[in-house]
């Protein structure tokens, strides 16, 4: 069964070298790629949107959201599977970034990336489709450099959806209920 997913996988990327392979597209992944290295423009936005008066709650759930899925997909995930990356097995493709040293499933660029995301979507639909449109563009780019198989993104966009639909009902449950019932009340003049 594995064999098969993996034989899947593989025709898959494949196909993405063979079809849709050309060098406007070599010089723009690694670039886009690069935005879900270490989650880190979500992790500026979301600090970002935690200074911020108007979204600091979204600010706040992305981090809380991104810090699970770290926990999750990077910490516990990836080291109970093991998944080997595609690059790791089929050394014939050229890698237009240095080759992860960690391992493939879930990957955590999707992971952190559909988190943000769909936290970003359910404070403000117009942002949360442009973000949306980055987290699709940064998962994309995981397959077409030959760094995850489509499964690999498959989970992490599950387990993404999983946290960026949760993180916001428990921050509201047991963070910013918390803080509003021992907050003071506004000064009435």
């Amino acid at each position: 069964m594995i064999e098969n997913i993996t034989q899947i996988d593989f025709e898959i990327l494949y196909w993405i070298q063979e079809h849709l392979k050309c060098a406007f597209l070599d010089a723009v992944m690694p670039f886009i790629t690069h935005l879900g290295s270490s989650g880190i423009f979500w992790i500026i936005l979301g600090f970002s949107f935690a200074f911020s008066k108007k979204y600091r709650k979204c600010g706040i759930n992305m981090l809380v959201g991104m810090l699970i899925g770290l926990i999750i997909g990077n910490m516990i995930l990836k080291n109970a599977v093991m998944r080997e990356r595609p690059c790791w097995i089929a050394d014939t493709v050229p890698m237009l970034i240095a080759i992860p040293k960690d391992y493939s499933f879930p990957s955590g660029h999707t992971t952190a990336s559909v988190i943000s995301a769909l936290v970003i979507f359910h404070e403000d639909k117009k942002i949360g489709v442009i973000a949306l449109l980055i987290a699709i563009l940064i998962a994309f780019s995981r397959m077409y450099l030959f760094v995850h198989f489509p499964t690999d993104i498959l989970g992490g966009a599950l387990l993404g959806t999983a946290i960026g639909v949760i993180t916001p009902q428990l921050t509201e449950k047991f963070l910013f209920s918390r803080i509003s019932a021992v907050s003071p009340p506004p000064e009435q003049n």
